[in-house]
């Protein structure tokens, strides 16, 4: 559960790779030098990039720039889903884009993918409807239709920076504490209480150690990690035909009106609201 470098084989004949991964429920906290494309279709999941972490709902697509640790995003996922990686060969923006005057916007999103960045809107319909038909392409006219995604993304002002300062790999070599272990943790007892000094124990660190240590490397304390993925777990409960209040209490909520509030201030809008907003996008389909 410590974090790994990914390393990634590439055909020799091609610039980027282009796949299906399926990781499931096993917990890949990684980096590599390569930037990556990742779309995922699925009820809910998490996305963790750097030290910004939140939850998805329906779809999401990321951009991440070379060394920055990630999350696999299904991670979580015990629904169908399904997943669509583009990883960019260590030279290709040096090799392919760098250089070509009409690059421009391209070579300036690359540069700064190191931040990441998450897109929506129709900039995320037009890029995803272009990466799912680039995977039956041969090589040459997948290379241009990648090309065409990126532009897509370059141009669009429809998406979210997700971190406001550098997380490459450097920030985090001298990791103490294991995050797989405190993923796992809240995940068997988010709906009880759980403890933060039982998960600093569990790191060998102090209570104060871990809780400092945890904000630096989150920007957010335990407990508000703990809610933020209760709240994700409770964003799966409500498109099925489960009441509010039971949904509240099943993922570790005493209070509905606190459930409620916080469920708003971190979502946009309160559980009712997305329940049936997202129960119409589903009969939509």
């Amino acid at each position: 559960m410590k974090i790994e470098k990914e390393q990634i084989l590439f055909n020799p004949e091609e610039s980027f790779k282009i796949h299906t991964p399926c990781f499931r429920n096993y917990f890949f906290w990684h980096y590599h030098p390569e930037i990556e494309l990742v779309y995922v279709e699925a009820i809910n999941g998490i996305s963790h990039v750097g030290k910004h972490i939140s939850g998805f709902v329906g779809s999401y697509l990321v951009l991440i720039g070379p060394n920055i640790p990630h999350l696999n995003f299904d991670y979580g996922i015990e629904t169908e889903y399904k997943q669509i990686v583009v990883q960019l060969h260590e030279n290709f923006p040096e090799n392919t884009i760098a250089s070509t005057p009409e690059f421009e916007k391209i070579k300036n999103l690359l540069q700064r993918a190191h931040l990441g960045f998450s897109f929506h809107g129709k900039t995320k319909d037009n890029a995803v409807e272009k990466l799912k038909a680039i995977q039956e392409m041969k090589s040459f006219d997948r290379l241009l239709g990648l090309i065409d995604i990126l532009n897509i993304l370059a141009d669009s002002d429809e998406f979210e920076q997700l971190n406001n300062e550098d997380t490459r790999i450097k920030f985090f070599l001298n990791d103490k504490v294991r995050m797989g272990t405190v993923y796992s943790y809240i995940h068997e007892n988010y709906d009880k209480n759980p403890d933060v000094n039982s998960v600093a124990e569990m790191v060998c660190l102090s209570t104060s150690a871990f809780c400092r240590y945890f904000k630096k490397q989150t920007n957010m304390t335990f407990t508000d990690f703990v809610n933020q993925y209760r709240i994700n777990q409770a964003k799966t409960l409500l498109l099925c035909d489960v009441s509010v209040a039971e949904i509240a209490y099943s993922v570790g909520f005493d209070s509905i009106s606190y459930f409620n509030k916080l469920f708003k201030n971190l979502v946009g809008e309160t559980p009712t609201d997305f329940k049936k907003k997202n129960m119409m996008n589903n009969n939509e389909r």
